[in-house]
Formats: C-alpha cells, sequence, structure tokens
C-alpha cells in the first residue's frame, strides 16, 4: 500500500512538472500575441494624423497675436525640434523652471501667440487648445523617432526634479495603498495580459516613458505623457494633479534619465 502511494504521488508531481513549461509557453505566446497584433497596426498607426495637425498647427499663426511656434525654443534654439524631445523634461532659463514638452509648449503658446496658458492647463483632455498642445506634442516627439533618450543632468534643479521625481515615484498611498512602484517598480510583473515595464532602469527600447505620447487604441485617443500620469494617479486612487504641475514633472524627469539610451519611438502605438 506504501508502495502504491509512493508511487502514485511521484506519478502526480511528473505531471505537475510537465505542465509548467506548457504554462510559461501559454504566457509567452500571449505576450507574443500583443506584440504581433501592435506590429501590424504599425503601418496605419492613427498618431500619424495628430503629427499632420501638430505640424500644421506649429507653422500657422494663430492666437491674439496671430504669430506661429516656429520661434519657440525646446531646449535646442528657436524654432530646433529634432532631437529636443529625446532631451525633455529639462531646465529652461527663461521660466526659470524644468519643464517637459506640454509645459514647455504652454509657456510658447503663451509667450509667442498670446493665448492663456492657465486656462489651457484647467481645459479638459481633447478639448479646446489641449487638443492643440496633444498634437503638437505627437509632432515634436516624432521628430526625434529613432533618436536615443538623453535628458541632461546638469543644472541643479534638473538633479534637485529627479530626487523629487523618485520620491513620488516610490510614494505610497490613497485607499489601495498603492505606488507608481507598485506596477513599475521591478521587472517580471504584468496586469491580465499587459506586461508592466520596470521603469526604474532603462526598460529597453520603445518602451516606457520612450514611447510616449501614444495612440491609446482601447480609447481612439492621442494621450501624452501628462495625461497617461493622470490616469495613473486614477488608478491609485489619488485625486488628479494639476495639469504640467511640478509632480507630474519631476515624474517625468525620473523615468525620462532612468531611460537613457532608450530609442524613442514616440508617438506610440498602445492597447
Amino acid at each position: 500500500m506504501r508502495t502504491r502511494n509512493i508511487a502514485a504521488i511521484a506519478a502526480a508531481l511528473a505531471a505537475t512538472a510537465a505542465t509548467v513549461p506548457l504554462l510559461a509557453q501559454e504566457s509567452k505566446s500571449a505576450s507574443d500575441g500583443i506584440a504581433e497584433y501592435r506590429k501590424m497596426l504599425e503601418d496605419g498607426n492613427p498618431a500619424e494624423l495628430f503629427e499632420a495637425k501638430g505640424e500644421d498647427l506649429w507653422k500657422t499663426p494663430r492666437g491674439p497675436k496671430n504669430a506661429s511656434l516656429e520661434q519657440c525654443d525646446l531646449g535646442l534654439g528657436a524654432g530646433v525640434v529634432k532631437g529636443a524631445w529625446v532631451q525633455m523634461p529639462r531646465y529652461f532659463p527663461d521660466t526659470k523652471k524644468v519643464q517637459d514638452l506640454e509645459s514647455r509648449l504652454l509657456t510658447c503658446m503663451q509667450t509667442l501667440q498670446g493665448f492663456d496658458a492657465d486656462e489651457i492647463a484647467k481645459t479638459p483632455f481633447d478639448k479646446g487648445e489641449q487638443a492643440s498642445v496633444t498634437a503638437l506634442a505627437a509632432w515634436v516627439s516624432s521628430m526625434s523617432r529613432g533618436m536615443k533618450m538623453a535628458l541632461p543632468q546638469k543644472h541643479a534643479e534638473e538633479k534637485r526634479f529627479y530626487e523629487l521625481g523618485k520620491r513620488a515615484f516610490f510614494y505610497r498611498g490613497g485607499p489601495m495603498d498603492f505606488a507608481c512602484a507598485s506596477c513599475h517598480g521591478e521587472p517580471g510583473k504584468r496586469i491580465r495580459l499587459q506586461d508592466l515595464p520596470d521603469l526604474t532602469r532603462n526598460p529597453g527600447n520603445g518602451i516606457g516613458f520612450a514611447a510616449w505620447p501614444a495612440y491609446r487604441v482601447s480609447s481612439g485617443e492621442l494621450w501624452g505623457m501628462q495625461r497617461r500620469l493622470n490616469d495613473c494617479f486614477r488608478q491609485q486612487r489619488f485625486p488628479y494633479p494639476g495639469f504640467a504641475s511640478d509632480v507630474t514633472v519631476a515624474l517625468g524627469v525620473y523615468m525620462g534619465v532612468n531611460a537613457k539610451g532608450a530609442e524613442s519611438i514616440a508617438p506610440a502605438l498602445k492597447r
């Protein structure tokens, strides 16, 4: 009897061991399937429509001052767009602030075109001039596609914002006791079929920070990094942060510096 029991246990263990590779294979196949799905859609990424709109908005005289944004300084000199996205957020001497792409675009829209930056910041996403900011971000980021992330960390404020972003990334709170790090603080995590990149380090080319702005297939909208962070705060059950607030810019600095060397594919395609 004892011999038969031992034999039965051994057989059960052998069967369990045999299923482990199959489960791993199924998991891998799910991830591969999502990757293939994205690949198929790449040639027709709707973000291209936003890119075209953004380029038009950049070159067209608009606003109370009837001026274009062609003299906007994104950190590399007035009007220089190529390569600017992969070096943002960064410190700007004229505003004496560390700014990300979207907050810098607000500054240019106010100083060059006469728009009210505060009013635009209060406007809901995808409405009015907020939609213009998103389209502009799509075009500007596309002009750095294929380039490596290389955020500067020379200025004291850039270094300070990195540390602030790090603290915000690991800060846990709210009814769910969540932090950004709860989902993106270590490798190998996923939600359902969605792989979650480790944003405490360079997660690889075109993943994480280097992929935004991005077109969200699930919502049929283009999201900038500000909106993406806004949704992360929602999922943590935190109050929504102010558009282009210091905490969102600081998180951008932290993730962007950690992504050093990653190839930008923005605006990308997301689920």
